[in-house]
């Protein structure tokens, strides 16, 4: 995967890419990342890549030139028809299965903003993603933009060091994850289910499932409602119902 960032501040995003995961993973050549500064391909005296809005209003709006040619010039290197996302507030809210999606892609070219917003024509005419981490305004579409990198490059094939790491995490199944422990069983008196520790593996995956049902009613109602569940998975789930009064 190649994934290029556009961005005014890119000295906010390299460390990002130089640590953990996303450094191993680069190093293994799982994905190649370009940051790039389309204040580079501004045509402007002043370098400038913002002006006042028409119509009047606060603030500064970032203008359609440096922010085409620069996708075009990253799109020529590459020879890909990539996707292209515009990180802002207006987009669609982030997901795990949009993570997802965005992982099967070849190339992701990724805009951030500042200032007050973009020129319309970059969203009409230049995007084919515009994509919102949250109900909440930022300066700037670099720390959306690192979100959406660490989350897609974990997801591509051989990153994490488990590949069953990836499909069993919260979200991925429609469902927040069930509880995980590891040694010592017993911690001042707090135990490890004994399930855990049963050697039944059929057993543990049903306890797994119901826990994961038990979490998700807790906590997040809402998702159950966008899944499809199964016959079992409607009977554990008025076990718990019945266990939770």
């Amino acid at each position: 995967m190649q994934i290029d960032i556009l961005t005014l501040f890119p000295e906010m995003i390299s460390g990002v890419f130089d640590s953990s995961i996303l450094k191993r993973a680069h190093e293994k050549g799982k994905y190649q990342y370009n940051l790039v500064n389309f204040r580079d391909y501004t045509t402007n005296k002043h370098q400038k890549v913002d002006d006042y809005p028409y119509g009047g209003g606060a603030g500064m709006v970032l203008t359609p030139q440096p922010v085409f040619d620069a996708v075009e010039d990253v799109t020529r290197e590459s020879g890909t028809k990539p996707r292209v996302v515009l990180m802002c507030p207006q987009g669609e809210p982030y997901s795990q299965t949009k993570a997802e999606e965005l992982a099967a892609e070849e190339h992701l070219v990724i805009i951030c903003g500042h200032y007050e917003g973009y020129d319309e024509r970059i969203r009409k005419h230049l995007v084919t993603d515009e994509i919102s981490i949250g109900d909440y305004v930022l300066t700037g579409g670099e720390l959306g933009a690192m979100v959406i990198v660490d989350s897609v490059v974990r997801l591509l094939p051989d990153v994490l060091g488990n590949n069953a790491s990836a499909p069993e995490d919260s979200f991925s199944t429609g469902l927040l994850e069930h509880p995980q422990y590891t040694r010592p069983a017993d911690f001042r008196g707090m135990k490890v289910p004994d399930i855990l520790m049963s050697g039944d593996h059929a057993k543990i995956a049903s306890w797994r499932k119901k826990e994961s049902l038990r979490r998700t009613y807790r906590r997040r109602k809402d998702l159950l409602g966008k899944l499809e569940l199964s016959k079992e998975d409607k009977l554990l789930l008025e076990e718990i119902k019945r266990e939770e009064v």
